[in-house]
């Protein structure tokens, strides 16, 4: 019998009422770290509360809709999958209503970059009038500490699961593989936990993200923080991904899936930005 760890947590806290739900919780439980972590740097160097609580309003809205946006049209199904006659996924432009059912999971890390960047591209223009690089830098390390909490959400949902696999420390998930169950747990197959993996490489990504900034300065080189966060939060993201079921029909069709695609620009990005930051004067000489 192979090694697994049986997975039966259920994210619902009230039996029958889908929300509040544990998903919603760890999601909330990473904003509100995030927060605390940039109320510190905000202190240190002297910028109002004032623009935090816009950075938060800001952030809370470009995380919901654009993590949301970028499942429903990246990932889908666009329509309902049909098979004998019965819908077996519910397609989003045939139930434009699930669009908006973020509490039962389905988001995009990459489509929440995306919207997030256009959002603090305003913040930083209309409310703190600084370079966008800066708060860039300054919102990196915030940001992976609430992916953590979102991918340990997605454990808790049963959703991002594993590649088929034998480690020892491998996932038997239920409520994934339910239609596998049959009374016994050995029926279920053992998958990667990736949606842990995803947390763990975050969680690392922020303890290092956090050194630069407390400990180097290297807040003062424009672009540095945020160009490494680029590097660890989508170069992981692009490794575990070859242990990670696809999520879309075409993920089985080509060589590297839909997130890897998605990815190889932010660390294209993240790259250039760090060569760019290193060959310039820090904050501190700009005049």
């Amino acid at each position: 019998m192979i090694l697994a760890i049986n997975w039966a947590v259920d994210s619902e806290i009230i039996d029958g009422y889908r929300t509040p739900n544990l998903y919603g919780l760890l999601f909330v439980s990473g904003l509100i770290i995030g927060y605390f972590v940039i109320k510190r740097m905000f202190a240190k160097e002297n910028i109002p509360n004032e623009s935090l609580d816009k950075l938060v309003m800001y952030m809370v809205l470009a995380i919901i809709v654009g993590a949301r946006l970028g499942h429903v049209f990246f990932y889908g199904p666009y329509y309902d999958v049909i098979e004998d006659g019965r819908i077996i996924e519910r397609g989003y432009f045939s139930h434009p209503g699930d669009i908006i059912k973020v509490w039962e999971g389905g988001l995009a890390s990459h489509g929440a970059a995306i919207v997030i960047l256009i959002s603090l591209y305003l913040f930083s223009k209309k409310v703190v009038h600084k370079p966008f690089l800066w708060i860039l830098d300054r919102i990196s390390a915030p940001i992976a500490i609430g992916g953590t909490f979102i991918r340990l959400g997605n454990l808790v949902n049963h959703e991002m699961v594993g590649d088929v696999t034998t480690v020892p420390w491998g996932f038997r998930f239920l409520h994934h593989d339910f239609a596998s169950y049959n009374g016994t747990w050995e029926s279920i197959p053992v998958r990667h936990p990736a949606q842990l993996y995803e947390a763990i490489c975050y969680f690392i990504s922020f303890l290092i993200l956090l050194f630069l900034y407390w400990k180097k300065d290297y807040w003062k080189k424009s672009g540095f923080i945020f160009g490494w966060f680029l590097i660890f939060i989508f170069g992981f993201r692009f490794i575990i991904e070859f242990i990670k079921l696809g999520q879309t029909a075409r993920d089985s069709v080509y060589f590297i899936n839909t997130g890897q695609m998605l990815s190889i620009p932010f660390v294209l990005a993240g790259i250039y930005l760090i060569a760019k930051s290193l060959k310039t004067k820090t904050l501190a000489d700009e005049k």
